[in-house]
Protein backbone atom coordinates (compact mmCIF):
# COMPACT_ATOMS: atom_id res chain seq x y z
CA UNK A 1 0.00 0.00 0.00
CA UNK A 2 1.26 3.55 -0.77
CA UNK A 3 1.78 6.82 1.43
CA UNK A 4 -0.85 8.22 3.42
CA UNK A 5 -1.34 11.62 2.23
CA UNK A 6 -3.37 14.94 2.64
CA UNK A 7 -4.93 17.23 0.18
CA UNK A 8 -6.09 20.53 2.01
CA UNK A 9 -7.84 22.42 -0.46
CA UNK A 10 -8.97 25.87 -0.12
CA UNK A 11 -12.49 26.04 1.42
CA UNK A 12 -14.37 28.82 3.62
CA UNK A 13 -11.97 31.52 3.96
CA UNK A 14 -9.38 29.79 1.74
CA UNK A 15 -11.22 29.43 -1.52
CA UNK A 16 -11.28 32.43 -3.75
CA UNK A 17 -12.94 33.63 -7.13
CA UNK A 18 -10.16 33.58 -9.42
CA UNK A 19 -9.32 29.56 -8.98
CA UNK A 20 -11.18 25.71 -8.76
CA UNK A 21 -9.33 24.65 -6.18
CA UNK A 22 -11.85 21.65 -5.54
CA UNK A 23 -11.11 20.76 -9.14
CA UNK A 24 -7.58 20.98 -9.46
CA UNK A 25 -7.09 19.74 -5.39
CA UNK A 26 -8.98 16.45 -7.43
CA UNK A 27 -7.02 15.86 -10.20
CA UNK A 28 -3.84 16.28 -7.90
CA UNK A 29 -5.65 13.66 -5.83
CA UNK A 30 -6.03 11.30 -8.98
CA UNK A 31 -2.32 11.56 -9.73
CA UNK A 32 -1.29 10.54 -6.79
CA UNK A 33 -3.64 7.86 -6.60
CA UNK A 34 -2.48 6.81 -9.97
CA UNK A 35 0.91 6.65 -8.16
CA UNK A 36 -0.36 3.85 -5.41
CA UNK A 37 -1.11 6.17 -2.83
CA UNK A 38 -3.77 6.35 -0.23
CA UNK A 39 -5.14 10.29 -1.02
CA UNK A 40 -7.88 12.35 1.28
CA UNK A 41 -9.11 15.11 0.24
CA UNK A 42 -9.77 17.74 2.81
CA UNK A 43 -12.11 21.42 2.49
CA UNK A 44 -12.34 22.42 6.31
CA UNK A 45 -8.33 24.09 6.05
CA UNK A 46 -8.23 25.49 9.61
CA UNK A 47 -9.77 22.11 11.67
CA UNK A 48 -7.70 19.73 9.66
CA UNK A 49 -4.17 21.94 9.64
CA UNK A 50 -4.78 21.96 13.37
CA UNK A 51 -5.25 18.66 14.07
CA UNK A 52 -1.91 18.01 12.99
CA UNK A 53 -1.00 19.21 16.20
CA UNK A 54 -2.05 15.88 17.60
CA UNK A 55 0.70 13.26 16.30
CA UNK A 56 -2.38 10.84 16.33
CA UNK A 57 -3.92 12.43 13.18
CA UNK A 58 -0.37 12.66 11.46
CA UNK A 59 0.17 11.95 7.70
CA UNK A 60 3.05 10.98 5.03
CA UNK A 61 2.55 13.80 3.07
CA UNK A 62 0.70 17.43 3.45
CA UNK A 63 -0.45 18.53 0.34
CA UNK A 64 -1.84 22.47 0.46
CA UNK A 65 -4.30 24.04 -2.35
CA UNK A 66 -5.20 27.02 -0.63
CA UNK A 67 -5.62 30.32 -1.51
CA UNK A 68 -5.26 33.26 0.97
CA UNK A 69 -6.63 32.72 3.76
CA UNK A 70 -9.07 35.97 4.08
CA UNK A 71 -12.63 36.39 4.29
CA UNK A 72 -14.01 38.08 1.31
CA UNK A 73 -14.19 41.41 3.83
CA UNK A 74 -10.49 40.90 4.87
CA UNK A 75 -9.34 40.65 0.93
CA UNK A 76 -11.03 44.06 0.42
CA UNK A 77 -9.83 45.54 3.22
CA UNK A 78 -6.04 44.42 1.69
CA UNK A 79 -6.75 45.09 -1.44
CA UNK A 80 -7.63 48.96 -0.30
CA UNK A 81 -4.53 49.19 2.09
CA UNK A 82 -1.01 49.36 2.19
CA UNK A 83 -0.58 47.97 5.81
CA UNK A 84 1.71 45.50 5.80
CA UNK A 85 1.69 45.51 9.60
CA UNK A 86 0.68 41.82 10.79
CA UNK A 87 -2.74 41.65 12.73
CA UNK A 88 -3.22 39.92 16.00
CA UNK A 89 -3.57 36.19 15.86
CA UNK A 90 -7.45 34.92 16.24
CA UNK A 91 -7.59 31.97 17.94
CA UNK A 92 -8.43 30.05 14.58
CA UNK A 93 -5.00 31.10 13.04
CA UNK A 94 -2.80 30.61 16.25
CA UNK A 95 -4.16 26.45 16.29
CA UNK A 96 -3.50 26.03 11.95
CA UNK A 97 -0.40 27.72 12.67
CA UNK A 98 0.39 25.47 15.24
CA UNK A 99 -0.22 22.11 13.86
CA UNK A 100 1.71 23.51 10.32
CA UNK A 101 4.83 23.77 12.24
CA UNK A 102 4.11 20.74 14.26
CA UNK A 103 3.81 18.56 11.52
CA UNK A 104 7.15 19.86 9.59
CA UNK A 105 8.62 20.71 12.81
CA UNK A 106 8.38 15.94 12.95
CA UNK A 107 10.13 16.57 9.96
CA UNK A 108 7.09 15.84 7.96
CA UNK A 109 6.80 16.55 3.84
CA UNK A 110 4.83 19.08 2.08
CA UNK A 111 3.62 19.94 -1.19
CA UNK A 112 2.38 23.75 -1.46
CA UNK A 113 0.65 24.55 -4.96
CA UNK A 114 0.37 27.32 -7.05
CA UNK A 115 -1.46 30.11 -5.02
CA UNK A 116 -0.41 28.45 -1.70
CA UNK A 117 2.65 30.63 -1.82
CA UNK A 118 -0.03 33.55 -1.11
CA UNK A 119 -1.52 32.28 1.75
CA UNK A 120 -1.11 32.16 5.59
CA UNK A 121 -0.40 36.30 6.39
CA UNK A 122 -0.40 35.84 9.58
CA UNK A 123 2.08 33.12 9.71
CA UNK A 124 5.56 34.72 8.88
CA UNK A 125 7.37 31.70 9.05
CA UNK A 126 5.21 30.06 5.97
CA UNK A 127 7.58 31.76 3.78
CA UNK A 128 10.98 30.16 5.31
CA UNK A 129 8.79 26.94 5.10
CA UNK A 130 8.15 27.19 1.83
CA UNK A 131 11.46 28.72 0.88
CA UNK A 132 9.57 31.95 -0.95
CA UNK A 133 6.35 33.56 -0.99
CA UNK A 134 4.26 35.41 -3.23
CA UNK A 135 4.81 39.65 -2.32
CA UNK A 136 2.19 42.15 -2.46
CA UNK A 137 2.69 44.67 -4.92
CA UNK A 138 5.47 42.88 -6.86
CA UNK A 139 4.96 39.14 -7.26
CA UNK A 140 2.30 39.12 -10.35
CA UNK A 141 1.67 36.88 -13.54
CA UNK A 142 1.28 37.61 -17.14
CA UNK A 143 -2.16 36.57 -18.20
CA UNK A 144 -2.72 32.69 -18.94
CA UNK A 145 -1.79 31.32 -21.81
CA UNK A 146 0.07 28.63 -23.81
CA UNK A 147 3.37 28.66 -21.71
CA UNK A 148 6.86 27.27 -22.14
CA UNK A 149 8.52 25.78 -18.99
CA UNK A 150 11.82 24.80 -19.06
CA UNK A 151 12.98 22.29 -16.51
CA UNK A 152 16.71 21.31 -15.02
CA UNK A 153 16.32 18.14 -16.69
CA UNK A 154 17.72 15.27 -14.20
CA UNK A 155 19.11 17.96 -12.10
CA UNK A 156 16.94 16.22 -9.25
CA UNK A 157 15.00 13.45 -8.63
CA UNK A 158 11.76 15.82 -9.00
CA UNK A 159 12.70 16.66 -12.96
CA UNK A 160 14.51 13.04 -14.13
CA UNK A 161 13.62 12.47 -17.32
CA UNK A 162 11.35 15.66 -17.96
CA UNK A 163 12.40 17.92 -20.52
CA UNK A 164 10.84 21.38 -21.39
CA UNK A 165 7.08 21.44 -22.32
CA UNK A 166 4.25 23.59 -22.96
CA UNK A 167 1.16 23.98 -21.24
CA UNK A 168 -1.92 26.00 -20.39
CA UNK A 169 -1.32 28.17 -17.16
CA UNK A 170 -1.13 31.23 -14.92
CA UNK A 171 2.56 31.94 -14.64
CA UNK A 172 3.59 33.50 -11.69
CA UNK A 173 6.54 36.05 -11.68
CA UNK A 174 8.54 37.86 -9.47
CA UNK A 175 8.04 35.51 -6.45
CA UNK A 176 10.37 36.63 -3.42
CA UNK A 177 12.44 32.89 -3.62
CA UNK A 178 15.15 31.58 -0.69
CA UNK A 179 18.99 31.36 -2.00
CA UNK A 180 18.27 28.21 -0.03
CA UNK A 181 15.38 26.78 -2.40
CA UNK A 182 16.81 24.35 -5.11
CA UNK A 183 15.14 25.88 -8.53
CA UNK A 184 14.16 23.32 -10.73
CA UNK A 185 11.66 24.69 -13.39
CA UNK A 186 11.10 27.96 -14.78
CA UNK A 187 9.52 31.07 -17.39
CA UNK A 188 10.74 33.46 -19.41
CA UNK A 189 8.76 37.14 -18.94
CA UNK A 190 10.26 40.55 -19.49
CA UNK A 191 12.59 40.46 -17.42
CA UNK A 192 14.24 37.30 -17.50
CA UNK A 193 13.63 33.53 -15.84
CA UNK A 194 10.97 33.65 -12.69
CA UNK A 195 10.95 29.87 -11.35
CA UNK A 196 8.04 27.84 -11.05
CA UNK A 197 9.10 24.96 -9.28
CA UNK A 198 11.41 24.42 -6.53
CA UNK A 199 12.52 22.04 -3.31
CA UNK A 200 13.78 23.23 -0.01
CA UNK A 201 14.70 22.20 3.16
CA UNK A 202 12.94 23.39 6.80
CA UNK A 203 14.85 21.42 9.31
CA UNK A 204 14.29 17.83 8.75
CA UNK A 205 11.42 18.36 6.58
CA UNK A 206 11.55 17.96 2.81
CA UNK A 207 9.19 21.51 1.28
CA UNK A 208 8.29 21.23 -2.54
CA UNK A 209 6.60 24.66 -4.24
CA UNK A 210 4.83 24.04 -7.58
CA UNK A 211 3.47 27.27 -8.85
CA UNK A 212 1.70 25.74 -11.62
CA UNK A 213 -1.65 24.38 -11.29
CA UNK A 214 -4.03 27.65 -11.76
CA UNK A 215 -7.04 25.31 -13.28
CA UNK A 216 -7.61 21.76 -14.55
CA UNK A 217 -5.61 21.95 -17.99
CA UNK A 218 -2.75 22.31 -16.40
CA UNK A 219 -3.03 18.73 -15.32
CA UNK A 220 -3.50 18.01 -18.76
CA UNK A 221 0.14 17.47 -19.32
CA UNK A 222 1.81 14.36 -19.11
CA UNK A 223 5.08 16.43 -18.02
CA UNK A 224 3.22 17.99 -15.44
CA UNK A 225 1.80 15.19 -14.02
CA UNK A 226 5.05 13.50 -13.87
CA UNK A 227 6.50 16.23 -11.85
CA UNK A 228 3.77 15.79 -9.39
CA UNK A 229 4.63 12.34 -9.15
CA UNK A 230 8.29 12.50 -8.68
CA UNK A 231 7.69 15.36 -6.01
CA UNK A 232 5.39 13.15 -4.37
CA UNK A 233 8.39 10.53 -4.73
CA UNK A 234 11.13 12.67 -3.38
CA UNK A 235 9.00 14.32 -0.40
CA UNK A 236 8.05 10.66 0.93
CA UNK A 237 11.76 9.13 0.42
CA UNK A 238 11.39 7.02 -1.97
CA UNK A 239 14.38 6.39 -4.64
CA UNK A 240 12.67 5.55 -7.15
CA UNK A 241 10.58 8.37 -9.24
CA UNK A 242 7.76 7.75 -11.38
CA UNK A 243 8.41 7.75 -15.31
CA UNK A 244 8.59 10.99 -17.06
CA UNK A 245 5.42 10.82 -19.19
CA UNK A 246 1.75 8.45 -18.76
CA UNK A 247 -0.20 7.89 -21.95
CA UNK A 248 -3.58 8.67 -20.40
Amino acid sequence: MGSNILVVTGGGRYADPWHPLAETSARVADVLRDAGHVVTIADDVDARLASLADPANDVDLLVLNVGAGRTPEERAVVQASDEREPQPLSDADAATRDGLLAHVGRGRPVLALHVSSTTFGYMPKWESILGGIWVRGTSMHPPYSLSRIDVATDAHPITAGIHDFELNDERYSKLRVSPRSEQLAWHEFEDGRHPVLWAHRYGDARIVYDALGHDAASYDSAEHRAILRNAAAWLLGDPQPAAASDRR
